[in-house]
């Protein structure tokens, strides 16, 4: 359980570090420090779109889906 941890709080550090430096020295930092802070930033919206629902089966079929977009009734379940 604990070695899940650290890659996150090994990567959440780089992250903080990579935000830190293009904060307080602009002027220094590069390309990788951008990318990492832009790549976190990107990460953390993630989880958002991907949760699933409580007590669902899951999410939306692709047939309720494309129903639903294309205007036509939409699925009970």
């Amino acid at each position: 359980m604990v070695l899940r941890w650290i890659p996150a709080l090994v990567v959440g550090a780089l992250w903080s570090w990579a935000v830190l430096r293009l904060a307080l020295v602009p002027g220094d930092t590069g390309l990788v420090e951008g990318a990492v802070a832009v790549g976190g930033w990107g990460l953390s919206l993630l989880p958002v779109h991907v949760t699933v629902l409580p007590g669902g089966s899951g999410g939306v079929t692709t047939r309720a889906w494309l129903r639903r977009r294309s205007g036509g009734e939409s699925d009970p379940s």
